[in-house]
């Protein structure tokens, strides 16, 4: 084999791995690109600052996310456990005349005591992760309705900082990145992380290697409870108020962000940044949508395509890896 032919196939072996690392970027710069060219008002600041507000909610949600596939999980609970965390915040500051701060501190304890509370029914007691979450759900929903009697609650002052500003820069922006790197920190650069990678890989393998494998993942969920809580708690900022029906459906849209981004559902793949491009992706395309002024429903219909083609392309990954 010539050296010219040996070179044009290390090209494009290093063109097909840079995509199957960068797809969800190079994606998102394609769809950025199409969108600039549709309508003018895409590429300005205020709408850019307003893609930053929105995608805060979504990606730190997904940095929770991130985590529990990584290990080989998956939580349907996480857009009530948002939900559920405000409330308790907001009815503890309203009802229960505790500070704003300590209100703040107990939305973030709720989330995470719940995701202890799935880590040790999927752990020790042996329910797939996927009917444990999916329970509490309908749990997390049921007492935040019930707390609030079906009524929004008005949220702590410092609960309602957290979707206001520090000085030109919106917090959530501030929030999101805070989060980005205390997540990747975990992933990257901690042994938790890297036991993390171990279970979704090979649950048995990491416990014969030593890994006190339940333990992790009862961590790892109370970790998605802590970041769905903080996801909550931004949303209920912005808001001003804590909100029964708030964060519903946003357990699909962090599960795709996170596949968006490269992370596989059978577990021991995923990054965070690749997440963020991720709910980045989800959120760009809504925002264009409601620039074209396409109806909301027709909306449901492409994020429903889009989640669709992520799954698809975790699939045809993973069939690729094991051929």
């Amino acid at each position: 084999m010539s050296t010219a032919t040996i070179d044009a196939s290390r090209r494009r072996f290093d063109v097909k791995r840079f995509l199957a690392n960068n797809g969800a970027l190079v994606g998102l710069l394609i769809l950025c690109l199409g969108l600039f060219i549709a309508t003018p008002d895409f590429l300005t600041g205020p709408n850019l600052l307003n893609i930053g507000i929105q995608v805060s909610t979504v990606a730190v949600l997904a940095f929770g996310m991130t985590f529990v596939i990584v290990a080989g999980g998956i939580d349907l609970s996480v857009g009530s456990v948002a939900a559920l965390s405000a409330m308790v915040s907001s009815w503890l500051y309203v009802g229960s005349g505790v500070s704003g701060w300590i209100a703040l501190i107990a939305g973030l304890v709720t989330g995470l005591l719940v995701g202890v509370v799935n880590g040790l029914v999927s752990a020790y007691g042996k329910l797939p992760s996927f009917i444990a979450t999916l329970a509490m759900l309908s749990v997390a929903r049921g007492l935040t309705l019930v707390i609030s009697d079906g009524r929004p609650i008005k949220t702590a002052p410092e609960v309602s900082f957290l979707g206001g500003n520090l000085g030109p820069i919106p917090m959530p922006i501030i929030v999101l990145v805070a989060s980005a790197i205390i997540a990747s920190f975990l992933l990257n650069r901690t042994v938790l992380g890297r036991s993390m990678y171990a279970v979704g890989g090979n649950a048995e393998a990491a416990r014969l290697s030593g890994l006190p494998v339940k333990r992790i993942v009862v961590i790892v969920f109370g970790l998605a409870g802590l970041f769905a809580a903080l996801a909550g708690l931004l949303l209920a900022g912005r808001l001003d108020s804590a909100q029964p029906q708030a964060a519903a459906g946003y357990e699909l849209d962090a599960i795709a962000a996170v596949v968006i981004g490269g992370a596989s559902l059978a577990g021991g793949l995923g990054r965070i940044s690749g997440t963020f491009v991720g709910a980045l992706v989800l959120v760009v395309i809504r925002n264009g949508l409601n620039l074209l002024n396409v109806t909301s429903f027709w909306q449901q219909v492409v994020i429903g395509v889009v989640i669709a083609l992520a799954v698809g392309i975790d699939v045809l990954r993973r069939k690729t890896r094991n051929a």
